[in-house]
């Protein structure tokens, strides 16, 4: 296949599901649900944290995080009391439990108290550096610079140890991209769509794998480099909208 067709297959499959009708089974549908910036963040990031398996469960559980916090998912997390947050460890999903929900309850509590917010530190992080990569790094660093136990840092994949952060990227795609389409929210103004990378998963890197974007059979940081550099060629500054085309290639059957 040629660049050309490459490319026409890409835009048309991005075309495709880029839309509101792709929400409702996403998990992007739970950050969906509210309006505020703080609540879209935190709903956001919670929603992308459990993003493993099966999608209707995780659609599912997300929805469920937010009824443990009462459907005001900003306002729980500065206010909640002690007993609030033991409710909080009846929550499960998969290996993620509650008494990781109530960790990274308390530590993005401390992020907007002392950081003014996920959305405000990356923001601050990118424009001292220009370097997402950085950013992500960073980011982990100040989420659990709380008192936390140690086995909820397995939920927050390290750039350092040279994950491919999938979670993390897709969180950041919906809360950067602005495409006007109503999927992704364009929250975060001062990063540009261009500097974000593609959330890489089994699917994704299958699919890369199959269209010739991507030849390292791992799916780690450097994999991650590799088909987002790919992806550049068809749109230099919003290559991480073919997260799209990807996800769509494979419901349509092109690895079939």
């Amino acid at each position: 296949m040629t660049d050309s067709e490459l490319k026409e297959l890409l835009d048309g499959l991005f075309d495709k599901y880029d839309n509101t009708a792709f929400i409702a089974d996403d998990p992007v549908s739970v950050p969906h649900m509210f309006t505020g910036r703080e609540d879209r963040e935190i709903a956001g990031f919670l929603a992308s944290t459990i993003a493993w398996g099966n999608r209707k469960a995780i659609v599912k559980n997300g929805r469920r995080m937010m009824d443990f916090l009462d459907g005001v998912p900003y306002e729980f997390t500065m206010n909640a009391s002690d007993e609030e947050l033991r409710a909080l460890e009846r929550f499960v999903h998969r290996t993620f439990n509650g008494r990781d929900f109530r960790d990274f309850i308390l530590a993005l509590r401390r992020m907007y108290r002392e950081r003014g917010g996920i959305g405000v530190f990356f923001e601050e992080r990118y424009a001292a550096t220009g370097d997402i990569r950085v950013a992500l790094s960073d980011f982990r660093r100040e989420f659990f610079a709380c008192d936390h136990q140690p086995r909820c840092e397995k939920h927050v994949s390290s750039i350092d140890k040279k994950a491919s952060c999938k979670r993390l990227n897709m969180y950041l795609r919906w809360m950067v991209r602005d495409d006007g389409r109503g999927v992704d929210f364009g929250l975060w103004k001062t990063i540009p769509a261009s500097a974000l990378y593609l959330p890489l998963d089994v699917h994704s890197g299958n699919m890369s794998r199959a269209l010739g974007l991507l030849s390292r059979t791992q799916n780690d940081w450097k994999a991650v480099e590799e088909v987002t550099a790919a992806l550049r060629r068809f749109d230099a500054d919003d290559p991480v909208k073919y997260d799209f085309a990807l996800f769509g290639a494979g419901i349509d059957g092109y690895l079939d």
